[in-house]
């Protein structure tokens, strides 16, 4: 099944999440995902969770859930901070989605936890693609949504493979668990 098949029929059953972690349009980023260390993959998400709280705060500018999370996040990822901390304004960011009525900016809010919650395990990773293309599908809608989602697609993979070849000369601070 073609994977816009599969998204017409999660948003005809009213399904707020149009994508699912093993869409055949993720094949190749699943691939790449399994065969990167934890920093690199954590580069990758804060690095697209940046790209979505910029969009929410042109929505937003005076709330600064997503931002927080972020900054927390990265605080986290440095051994600044303990999970719980982090874990809290993660939690504030989705919450902000509850309060939204734009699907595509829920989606978004959604997809920044998830890409913060990559610190953690990078079984989350995935989840910043879902709720991102997500986001794109409310926006452009399902008959205009092919080329822009695809190509996000692609942009992920080569934002992928850029940091799985950067991460060796990043400087920055890691946490004990991340320095492994």
């Amino acid at each position: 099944m073609d994977w816009l098949e599969e998204v017409q029929q999660k948003a005809r059953r009213k399904n707020q999440i149009l994508f699912s972690k093993d869409c055949p349009l993720f094949d190749q980023l699943n691939l790449l995902l399994e065969r990167q260390n934890h920093r690199a993959v954590v580069l990758w998400a804060l690095e697209l969770a940046k790209e979505a709280v910029i969009c929410l705060k042109e929505k937003y500018p005076d709330d600064f859930r997503p931002e927080d999370a972020l900054n927390v996040t990265r605080l986290w990822a440095a051994g600044k901070v303990k999970m719980p901390v982090a874990k809290k304004e993660i939690l504030r960011c989705h919450g902000m989605a509850k309060e939204l009525s734009s699907p595509e900016d829920i989606a978004l809010c959604h997809a920044i936890g998830q890409a913060c919650g990559t610190v953690h395990t990078v079984g989350h990773a995935l989840g910043f693609p879902i709720y991102e293309l997500t986001a794109i599908v409310r926006r452009m809608g399902l008959e205009n949504c092919r080329n822009a989602v695809e190509e996000r697609c692609r942009y992920y993979v080569q934002r992928l493979i850029y940091w799985q070849q950067q991460e060796p000369s990043v400087t920055q601070e890691w946490a004990k668990f991340l320095a492994k």
